[in-house]
């Protein structure tokens, strides 16, 4: 799995796209992976900003350290993480539409073995493609959650 790219047209203005898409604190009442987010960092959502989500992918709980690498407010986020030798880069643009009552947006996915060995290597080539499933999986609900809450709260 090396990259996912999807995008949704969002019946939000951008503003409040962002404001759900940037919310860590109701992140798991608005994402239904995650079950929880545990803030490390005060203040608003900002390049550094770290926090721990907790998600369940193939049934189990997994929680990774996750931070704000690049902030363009109302524009694009990029959010990195490392765990388990892979580094893991999620990035969302947001593009107004129209009058500004939708948006679309886009998240791309990539992933990156930073040291794999040979037993890695082979895991990767046996499992990948169900990851790479499961994760789009994964962002395509994130996306439709993201598009539920900015709708319903606009």
């Amino acid at each position: 799995m090396n990259e996912i790219t999807l995008s949704r047209v969002i019946e939000a203005s951008p503003e409040r796209v962002w404001q759900v898409l940037t919310d860590l604190e109701r992140a798991a009442e608005t994402l239904s992976g995650v079950t929880s987010v545990q803030l490390m960092t005060d203040g608003p959502y900002a390049v550094g900003t770290r926090w721990r989500e907790t998600r369940t992918m193939f049934g189990r709980s997994a929680t990774e350290e996750m931070w704000v690498a690049e902030c363009d407010p109302l524009r694009h986020t990029e959010v990195r993480a490392e765990s388990g030798g892979a580094s893991y880069v999620t990035e969302f643009t947001l593009t107004p539409l129209g009058d500004g009552g939708r948006a679309e947006l886009s998240v791309r996915f990539g992933a990156e073995l930073t040291s794999p060995s040979a037993v890695t290597k082979v895991a990767m080539r046996l499992f990948g493609p169900l990851a790479a499933r499961a994760t789009r999986k994964a962002l395509e609900q994130d996306l439709t959650d993201i598009a539920s809450a900015a709708a319903r709260e606009t």
